[in-house]
C-alpha cells in the first residue's frame, strides 16, 4: 500500500489504485469502520480527490466488492483434468485461501453488507449471486453436465451454500485447521451426492463414474475408508 506519496495517474489507473486500497482496508476491517480520509491517506491523495473518482464510499465499496467477487469467482476455475476429488480439493483450497486473506471483506460480500450504512444495495446482492452462480456452473462443468437433473441441481447448489456458510462460521476463530476443512468440504460434496444417489438411479450412475476415476489416495477414497472404519462401531449394540 502506498502512503503519503503523490504522483500523477491517469483516470482509470487512479480508479484502480483506489479500488485496490479500499479492498485492502475493507478486507481487514468492517467497511463501516473505514473512512474516506483513511482511504485517501493510504492512496496518497486528498479526500476531495477521492470524491472526484467516486461519488461516495458506497460506490467505492461496491467497486471493491466487484473486484473481490471477480477474484473469488476465478478461484473456482480449474482445468478439467484428473480425478474430480483432487480438482475439488484444489478449488476449495483456493476458496478458503481467499476467505483467510479477506475475512471481513468476504463476510461483507456474502452477507450483503454491512455495506456502507444500514442496508445492502442491489449491486452487492447481484455480486453475491454472481459468485454463487459462477461456482455452480464450474462444478457442473467439472461433472460434464450442461442440463442438470433436479437432484444434481440440488446437490450442487446445496454444496455451494454449505461451502459459503462453513467459511463464514470458520472465520469466527478458525478453530479447525484450514487444510482439514478443505478436505472436509470435498467430503461434504461426496456425501451430498451419495445421499442423492441412494434415491435416484441417474445420480447413482454419475457417482459411480466419479468414483471409478478416484485413486486410492484421493479425497473421495479417503472418505469411503473413514466411513468403513465407522461401520463396525455403528453396528455394535448399545
Amino acid at each position: 500500500m502506498t502512503t503519503g506519496v503523490r504522483r500523477r495517474m491517469g483516470v482509470e489507473e487512479r480508479r484502480q489504485q483506489l479500488i485496490g486500497v479500499a479492498l485492502e482496508l475493507f478486507s481487514n476491517r468492517s467497511p463501516d469502520d473505514v473512512s474516506i480520509d483513511e482511504i485517501a491517506a493510504a492512496a496518497g491523495i486528498s479526500r476531495p480527490l477521492v470524491y472526484h473518482y467516486f461519488p461516495g464510499k458506497l460506490s467505492l465499496y461496491e467497486a471493491a466488492l466487484q473486484r473481490a467477487a471477480d477474484d473469488l469467482a476465478e478461484r473456482f476455475m480449474e482445468p478439467h483434468e484428473g480425478p474430480l476429488g483432487a480438482r475439488l480439493l484444489r478449488v476449495t483450497g483456493r476458496f478458503l485461501g481467499f476467505v483467510d486473506e479477506h475475512g471481513p471483506g468476504f463476510s461483507a460480500l456474502m452477507r450483503g453488507g454491512p455495506a456502507v450504512g444500514s442496508s445492502s444495495s442491489p449491486t452487492t446482492n447481484a455480486l453475491i449471486d454472481s459468485v454463487r452462480q459462477a461456482a455452480y456452473e464450474q462444478i457442473l462443468a467439472h461433472l460434464g453436465v450442461t442440463d442438470p437433473p433436479a437432484r444434481l441441481d440440488l446437490v450442487v447448489r446445496s454444496w455451494v451454500s454449505l461451502a459459503e456458510s462453513t467459511a463464514l462460521i470458520w472465520l469466527d476463530g478458525r478453530r479447525i485447521p484450514r487444510a482439514e476443512l478443505e478436505r472436509q468440504l470435498v467430503h461434504d460434496f461426496a456425501a451430498l451426492a451419495a445421499v442423492s444417489a441412494a434415491y435416484d438411479d441417474e445420480m447413482a450412475r454419475l457417482l459411480g463414474t466419479v468414483l471409478a476415476d478416484e485413486p486410492a489416495d484421493g479425497p473421495f477414497a479417503d472418505l469411503l475408508a473413514r466411513l468403513a472404519a465407522l461401520a463396525p462401531r455403528a453396528a455394535l449394540p448399545s
